[in-house]
């Protein structure tokens, strides 16, 4: 799955269009990397999205076509440094 639908997917960025420039503006980065939109996210990855001062640092734990609210965040486990 491509990262700016997984992020929308999983609920971490509302919308696909706000995750693809969020990627393309180099606030997104998976395994210590900046990553586009178009990167292809697999379980065990670590995705790191900065919002503002804000950094979320999540780690993908499944990948789901569709999701509902309520399973979104089994998607993700958060990370804290």
């Amino acid at each position: 799955m491509r990262l700016d639908k997984y992020l929308k997917v999983s609920r971490l960025i509302k919308r696909r269009t706000v995750a693809a420039e969020a990627c393309d503006g180099g606030k997104v980065s998976v395994n210590g990397k900046p990553a586009k939109a178009s990167y292809t996210v697999k379980v065990g990855d670590t995705i790191e999205i900065q919002f503002g001062a804000r950094v979320l640092k999540v780690r993908v734990e499944s990948i789901n076509e569709y999701a509902g609210k309520a399973d979104a965040p089994a998607m993700y486990r958060e990370i804290s440094d």
